[in-house]
């Protein structure tokens, strides 16, 4: 039930942050035409396409909810990582597309109603403020990634409310678009962290916060097994992790007692990240064509 719960609190969380984007975003369309802000209508096209992406994300996390079947055997648990990949191509063409417009207006930068921007910088860092804080609460990578969204505008609009004051009392129109630029930039930086953690999911990369040497001594220690092989471990989403392992025992024991050593195995485990455990058992002399790992 907690984990049920638990999906449900991610689904809620992403849902509360897609309706807060669209509707603040038609409030900064108009906002960026009145104050004449390419930072403004910058970031207003770019939350255009992060509401599209964001609804993808919140259809993705529901799905992610569903529990195994005969399509898939571990469960939608991978979907959420879609989320997150159209999450972080949104927000590269985005970022790409604001990095266009604005520099060459560094260059040749535009009156800008300073007083105007100054306003909307205030509802606009309050709005994103409490989408952010909603979602730094989750932990799936699909809430991560919809997070750096919402820190992206948290900063962006602290950055327009300087700009805004300083262009009031002087004439520094650039300081419009360069703000654009350096939000840009900070954007796709975080997109390059995130889509690599990503990307060493799906690629089934160990988990990061697993140390494979550790569980591989936790697993020789347990009485009576002689060596393992064969292990592997991976997440499914970033935070369900699976490992599987061949156990070789050092004398034949009876299946009451392999059962209580795989429940000893198992609970070790959890307690190092590992949330579903296959764990294989064979003898001395028996012969494995997996001994050596992979080929």
């Amino acid at each position: 039930m907690a984990h049920e719960h638990h999906h449900h609190e991610e689904v809620k969380n992403i849902k509360v942050a897609f309706f807060l984007n669209l509707f603040f975003t038609l409030f900064e369309i108009a906002g960026g035409f009145f104050t004449n802000s390419i930072a403004i209508l910058s970031d207003a096209l770019h939350d255009l396409g992060d509401c599209l992406s964001l609804g993808l994300a919140w259809y993705f996390q529901r799905i992610s909810t569903k529990g195994s079947d005969t399509s898939y055997s571990y469960g939608y648990r991978r979907f959420s990582l879609m989320g997150a990949i159209i999450n972080c191509i949104v927000l590269t063409v985005g970022s790409i597309f604001i990095l266009i417009e604005a520099i060459p207006r560094i260059f040749h930068p535009e009156k800008t109603q300073a007083a105007g921007m100054f306003f909307l910088a205030i509802v606009g860092v309050m709005v994103n403020g409490v989408a952010f804080l909603r979602l730094k609460k989750g932990d799936s990578m699909n809430e991560k990634v919809v997070s750096i969204h919402f820190l992206e505008d948290v900063l962006g609009w602290v950055a327009i409310l300087v700009g805004s004051v300083v262009m009031y009392f002087f004439n520094v129109p650039f300081i419009d678009p360069l703000l654009s630029v350096g939000i840009s930039i900070f954007v796709l930086f975080n997109v390059f962290i995130n889509i690599r953690q990503t990307l060493h999911i799906i690629l089934q990369g160990i988990p990061a916060d697993i140390d494979i040497v550790e569980i591989q001594t936790l697993l020789q220690q347990f009485k009576g097994i002689e060596d393992i092989h064969d292990l592997h471990i991976w997440s499914v989403d970033g935070k369900y992790n699976i490992l599987t392992v061949h156990v070789v025992m050092n004398k034949l024991m009876e299946f009451t007692k392999i059962a209580e050593l795989k429940d000893k195995i198992r609970h070790s485990l959890k307690h190092k990240g590992i949330q579903h455990a296959t764990i294989e058992f064979e003898t001395i002399d028996e012969r494995c064509d997996y001994e050596k790992g992979c080929d």
